[in-house]
């Protein structure tokens, strides 16, 4: 049967001489991996719409296993991303953590639009840390993972101010801070932002301020909760660390 799908090439990979195998998320098929003939040949018309990063239309015969991408066309190819190494490798990263941790052909129209709207405001603007935080704390809910961000861990409390455990997974009141010395004391703006991370979608955030060092605490406590509970190695991760250091 030949389905109509619109999405985002998350991953390729070589597949005999001149073909790939494409990994695309969709909203409505989903994750899938289907063989672009042809694809590695450098006049092919498949070649183009089978880039990292490409949002397209694809013809794809699905079968029960790898499915068979017939034709494409680019409808949009995040030009400004493949020009600027920072924002190739953030966008790398995003698609590396979608790819792991998204299961094969469950639809969440949600979670696409996400990614989309995420891999568009990379491509237009300097700064996407907010953004890219704001995405992977979805993943990490789509992971069954997330941190307790409504209230206290362990007692439910609704009352601010608040700690980050790593340990206990989430929000600690004050009164109940003692159970992790290690949780990380956060002002009360940035346990709002926090929650805001996991609930609300990033087409409804126009424009957020952080001090920088408070996006690197930020970035800190993701990095430290992703590294405990998240379960798979980034290659993208290291190479962003590395460019971090050169910026």
């Amino acid at each position: 049967m030949l389905d109509k799908i619109k999405g985002i090439v998350i991953k390729t990979r070589d597949y005999g001489e001149t073909n790939k195998i494409v990994t695309i998320y969709s909203a409505n098929a989903g994750k899938f991996s289907a063989v672009a003939k042809g694809a590695k040949k450098p006049k092919s018309r498949m070649a183009a719409v089978t880039q990292p990063f490409i949002y397209g239309e694809f013809l794809v015969f699905m079968g029960s296993g790898l499915g068979t991408i017939q034709q494409g066309d680019v409808l949009t190819s995040f030009r400004e991303i493949r020009q600027d190494i920072f924002k190739t490798a953030y966008a790398s990263y995003v698609l590396e953590l979608t790819d792991k941790l998204v299961e094969e052909k469950q639809a969440d129209a949600f979670l696409f639009q996400q990614l989309y709207n995420t891999l568009e405001w990379i491509s237009k603007t300097d700064s996407a840390q907010v953004p890219i935080m704001m995405y992977e704390m979805k993943l990490f809910a789509k992971g069954g993972f997330a941190p307790v961000l409504d209230y206290c861990v362990s007692c439910h409390s609704k009352q601010l101010p608040y700690a980050f455990s790593i340990n206990e997974g989430g929000f600690l009141c004050a009164k109940c801070k003692f159970q992790d010395p290690a949780a990380i004391e956060l002002p009360n703006a940035l346990s709002k932002l926090l929650h805001t991370f996991l609930h609300v979608g990033i087409e409804r955030v126009k424009n957020i301020s952080v001090k920088e060092e408070n996006l690197k605490l930020l970035r800190q406590i993701m990095n430290a909760y992703y590294d405990q509970y998240g379960g798979y190695f980034l290659k993208t991760k290291k190479f962003l660390a590395q460019l971090d250091k050169l910026k």
